[in-house]
């Protein structure tokens, strides 16, 4: 999470927060939103359904006015209380949100209170239930955090919290190998190659000894062609720092050409001497 101080590094995904502090979040999208809410609905139907059960068990049709005024009240309670109070216990998160990693939280990214969870639950019931999700839907297809309307009478949104996976590590020369690569010739592998070995030094602390020495010795013998002198080490060893090198002088070669182009661009993007600006 990148924070930033001040109104000018506000983004659509930054919170500022009372101390002036933007954080960057990212909402949850419609489609995030719509599976979440899905899956709460079926889970409070399902407690109507229970309630409506036991209601026809105690009553029969002994009552039939005491039946549905039970009814009416287990659908308030079923529809509107519980959601309120999950969503006030858990700080905004309940079943969908938990399976979609979303949670509820105000505009300034603190945690909901019960008003706030009672505002989205009574609106919830018409934008909902009663269309079907096709109220929030729209709402939340025209606004930039995908804020359902209920969300914006009660001044919160759904924040998305998994963060995504961070890339591997990468592999650093071998120490071994520092006087070796100054001066090695490594051609460029085969893509085939060069994916197989990757894998392998991710995987290798995975495998079994013998697995991984027959793979390094295997690897390393294809590998071996491409690359003058060959060093007197490992395989595993020799594999790393082939790996190392290629990627440092990709690099190396990759930032030489975007300065070329950086010190070309005045030039290509440059108008004609006296034409008009337009």
């Amino acid at each position: 999470m990148s924070v930033a101080h001040g109104d000018d590094a506000r983004g659509d995904h930054e919170v500022v927060t009372g101390e002036a502090v933007a954080l960057d979040v990212r909402p949850a999208s419609v489609i995030l939103r719509g599976a979440g809410t899905i899956i709460d609905c079926v889970a409070y139907l399902a407690i109507f359904l229970v309630v409506f059960l036991g209601i026809g068990w105690l009553t029969g049709d002994t009552d039939s006015a005491l039946a549905r005024a039970l009814l009416i009240a287990g659908l308030v309670f079923s529809i509107l209380i519980v959601p309120m109070v999950v969503e006030t216990a858990t700080a905004g998160r309940s079943l969908g949100k938990l399976a979609v990693g979303a949670r509820i939280v105000r505009d300034d990214g603190g945690a909901i209170r019960l008003r706030h969870a009672f505002i989205r639950a009574l609106v919830g019931v018409i934008e909902i239930y009663l269309t079907i999700g096709g109220l929030a839907v729209m709402t939340a297809l025209l606004n930039g955090r995908s804020k359902r309307l209920g969300d914006i009478l009660a001044g919160t949104y759904s924040q998305h919290e998994r963060v995504p996976r961070l890339p591997p590590a990468a592999f650093g020369l071998p120490v071994q190998l520092a006087a070796w690569a100054e001066t090695v010739d490594v051609a460029p592998l085969p893509d085939r190659l060069s994916r197989r070995v990757a894998q392998f030094l991710l995987q290798a602390s995975k495998m079994t000894p013998a697995t991984r020495s027959r793979l390094a010795s295997s690897l390393a013998a294809e590998a071996s062609v491409f690359v003058s002198p060959v060093p007197d080490v490992p395989a595993e060893v020799f594999l790393a720092g082939v790996a190392a090198v290629r990627r440092d002088r990709e690099h190396a070669g990759l930032m030489l050409q975007r300065a070329r182009l950086e010190r070309l661009k005045p030039v290509l993007t440059a108008r004609p001497h006296h034409f008009p600006e337009r």
